[in-house]
């Protein structure tokens, strides 16, 4: 084993017990993690919100066990992977070992360990975008035709995974034409292999349209209700903050794309890092949706500076470079990663100066909202148990719920067998009417509980407010549970017409 391949190796076991290290024991789940998971449940094509590839690892995660461990495994293979790849740039850019230690060590300590720490999309995105990055450094390298195809390959895997890679294409493509990298669109292959792209791709854009694009019905409702409080400036504050410990090697990259004389055959990437950051801007996206366009400006900047500083007096501030990465370690895991409740209420001012507690409402709360959403799941879960658990007729109860998290929470937590069900998300084509339902098991969210009771009393022989959540800080705190019994209607009819008429937005 040669001596880089052992530091290769120690980093990636270093992501490893780290993702793990960071976890809290007083935290859930994430309210999107029961989503994901969920669907491995109820494999498709398509989802409401995400293409098929996390309901494949989901169905994966199920057949090991389901367990915290397996769940958490993924993000941190991807994170550890997407170290691998911008080592590999770094050496195919012909960076030293120095150039080496320094990228896993900017990429070690970054926002990805926090993003590497959930179960979502978000960390194969990542490790999609760098992938495909590479696989174009290589070709600008090389010329060599498979390399296209490769480079549409990683694509269909990055959009059956998470549309958000389209605009790393939005970015890359017009870079390309600025540049006399321009020539590659004269290959023959480049319009083979996007043709083969699109073949893999082919049964999630045929499921869309089979389902009248929810996509973009789930686009329209996110820009209306979360990105319509995205604060640019926020945007930009963040992309600060994401790489903070490496800012200086993200700097040297875009630098030497533009003045060092070995990487004028990468300009392209120059131009992309500006254009893919402006489209994101100027359609007010989620901040953690750029991360994706670092890493490989890392892998630029670790290379380019691992050969200035290669020689006299600089040669003495390599050290200094690689440990300036690693101070940022301990500061990230008292911000970036979840503390007790009561430790961020104490300090509540260094996570409002920086953003932390701006919900997508706009608003400030208690806790970052990402903290709140892993919060109060289990005792919903435990809860619901309870009420289901004294059911004389437990197979003819619904248990319906009025969010995604409050679904998937349910049942993941439950020891009762209990599936929820919602009209929000995916959940509202995951009703099972083979029995005929005569009890509802209804968890409202505290500001939509006033007239529950009200509303659907008439309708059933007993009606009942039988617990909340009372965790204060979840975000889900104050929902209630209902059960509704002895039904004076059919329930099941009324629930396909509920569906039906969600159906139509």
């Amino acid at each position: 084993m040669t001596k880089r391949t052992a530091i290769l190796i120690g980093f990636i076991v270093i992501k490893f017990l780290l993702q793990y290290f960071m976890l809290s024991p007083e935290y859930d789940l994430h309210r999107d993690e029961f989503l994901h998971l969920d669907q491995g449940n109820h494999l498709a094509w398509g989802f409401t919100s995400v293409p098929p590839v996390t309901s494949w690892l989901s169905l994966l995660i199920r057949i090991l066990g389901n367990s915290v461990f397996w769940i958490k495994f993924f993000p941190a293979l991807f994170g550890a992977l997407t170290l691998l790849v911008v080592w590999k740039t770094v050496e195919e850019l012909k960076g030293n070992l120095f150039a080496l230690i320094l990228s896993a060590a900017a990429i070690l300590v970054s926002v990805l360990l926090r993003l590497n720490s959930l179960y979502q999309p978000n960390s194969l995105d990542v490790l999609c975008w760098t992938m495909f990055y590479y696989v174009v450094i290589r070709y600008f390298n090389t010329s060599n035709q498979r390399l296209l195809y490769l480079a549409a390959i990683v694509f269909a895997i990055g959009f059956l995974n998470k549309y958000n890679i389209i605009f790393m294409l939005a970015g890359i493509v017009p870079s390309i034409l600025l540049t006399r990298q321009r020539i590659v669109f004269n290959q023959k292959s480049v319009y083979l292999a996007a043709l083969c792209g699109i073949l893999f791709i082919g049964p999630n854009l045929f499921w869309q349209y089979q389902n009248n694009f929810p996509v973009v019905h789930h686009m329209k409702e996110l820009a209306a209700t979360q990105l319509v409080h995205v604060d640019r400036v926020a945007f930009i504050k963040s992309q600060l903050f994401f790489f903070i410990g490496s800012l200086f090697v993200i700097i040297a990259a875009l630098w030497a794309l533009i003045m060092y004389q070995p990487y004028q055959r990468y300009k392209p990437f120059f131009f992309s890092f500006f254009i893919t950051l402006m489209i994101f801007l100027s359609l007010k996206a989620k901040d953690y949706y750029a991360i994706g366009v670092y890493p490989i400006y890392i892998a630029f900047g670790a290379a380019y500076l691992g050969a200035q500083l290669n020689t006299g007096w600089k040669r003495y501030l390599k050290p200094v470079a690689i440990i300036i990465p690693l101070l940022f370690l301990i500061p990230m895991y008292y911000i970036d990663f979840p503390k007790s409740p009561r430790y961020i209420i104490r300090n509540e001012k260094r996570y409002k100066d920086l953003g932390m507690l701006r919900w997508e409402d706009g608003k400030d709360h208690p806790l970052p909202q990402d903290y709140a959403d892993m919060l109060g799941w289990k005792e919903l879960a435990q809860k619901v148990d309870q009420v289901y658990a004294n059911l004389p007729n437990r197979a003819q109860t619904v248990v319906l719920c009025d969010n995604y998290g409050q679904a998937g929470a349910i049942n993941y937590y439950s020891k009762k067998g209990v599936k929820a069900v919602s009209f929000n998300a995916d959940y509202i084509n995951w009703f099972n009417f083979d029995q005929q339902y005569v009890n509802v098991i209804r968890v409202k969210t505290w500001s939509g509980q006033a007239g529950e009771l009200q509303e659907s009393a008439p309708y059933f022989t007993t009606s009942l407010n039988v617990d909340e959540v009372s965790n204060p800080f979840a975000r889900e705190y104050g929902t209630t549970i209902f059960l509704f019994t002895g039904a004076k209607i059919d329930v099941n009819k009324r629930l396909k017409a509920e569906i039906a008429e969600e159906s139509k937005f």
